[in-house]
């Protein structure tokens, strides 16, 4: 507990920020269904500074601390000035970020910002974008996922056709949402997936590499699994049961399906580079 005492001032001025923004995002962005992820993000990242905090503290021992910090630190402070006056949660949220890791190099060095730089890395994903980035990004996401979810119905023999976002399956029409196949969706299942690759901790360059950018369509995949079963629902059950199950459950099928493709290419992976290796045994020490 003693531990804790210095930091007790940092702790009263970081809760005097960003409590007020915290309440905000909380009853504003945070509470619509295509922003879920946001308090989700941010459990997440304070949980992994509380599990990298002992490998950090040994890390920095005998390190000095960084005067590169203060800059970060102003920097840090003007955009939440900026963003809290003039409403711009880009700023006012991302502040956040470069004011912890100014504050790890004052207290810790570079050493400890290096061993938290995953978390603050993470946080990134709970930063609101513009509302002008979302939707330039939002429409052809959506077009991309209703295309594909229609031709591959269409080809099992359902009677579904499409009208830009609106797909018609039997006597029911869709609308393809934003919570369904938008921006935020896409960077939700990225951070899942970024997520997994800090938690398994694979040595391989080659699976870090390539699952990283398999992540991308992995996601666009997982979204369109989504509004496929969410047709097939309505189309075999009704439009009541579409819609309870779009509130109910197609958030878990999302995720579902995204994690276990991601732990399917990961595991093809380490298949493919098990054959690499032993195609090309280690060459034996005289």
């Amino acid at each position: 507990m003693a531990r804790l005492l210095p930091f007790v001032p940092i702790m009263v001025g970081l809760a005097l920020l960003y409590l007020p923004s915290l309440y905000d995002l909380f009853t504003g962005i945070w509470a619509q269904d295509d922003q879920f992820h946001g308090p989700i993000v941010l459990a997440i990242s304070l949980w992994l500074m509380q599990r990298n905090w002992a490998a950090m503290e040994v890390a920095a021992q005998g390190a000095k601390p960084s005067a590169w910090g203060w800059p970060l630190v102003v920097v840090a402070l003007l955009l939440y000035a900026i963003g809290r006056s003039q409403a711009i949660g880009i700023f006012e949220v991302g502040s956040v970020i470069w004011l912890l890791a100014g504050l790890l190099l004052l207290l810790r060095g570079t050493a400890g910002l290096k061993a938290q730089w995953f978390a603050l890395f993470f946080m990134l994903f709970m930063v609101p974008l513009p509302a002008q980035v979302v939707d330039l990004v939002t429409m052809p996401m959506k077009m991309a996922v209703s295309y594909v979810a229609e031709n591959v119905l269409y080809f099992v023999g359902y009677p579904i056709g499409r009208n830009g976002v609106v797909l018609q399956i039997g006597q029911y029409m869709l609308l393809v949402a934003d919570a369904c196949a938008g921006l935020h969706t896409l960077l939700t299942l990225e951070a899942l997936g970024l997520l997994y690759l800090n938690l398994v901790r694979r040595d391989s360059v080659f699976r870090n590499i390539t699952l990283a950018i398999l992540i991308v369509p992995i996601s666009f995949t997982a979204n369109v699994i989504r509004v496929m079963a969410l047709s097939l629902i309505t189309y075999h059950f009704g439009n009541e049961a579409g819609q309870g199950f779009l509130h109910g459950f197609a958030g878990m099928v999302l995720f579902l399906s995204a994690l276990l493709l991601i732990i399917a290419f990961d595991t093809l992976l380490q298949t493919v580079e098990g054959l690499r290796k032993r195609g090309h045994p280690t060459p034996q020490k005289a």
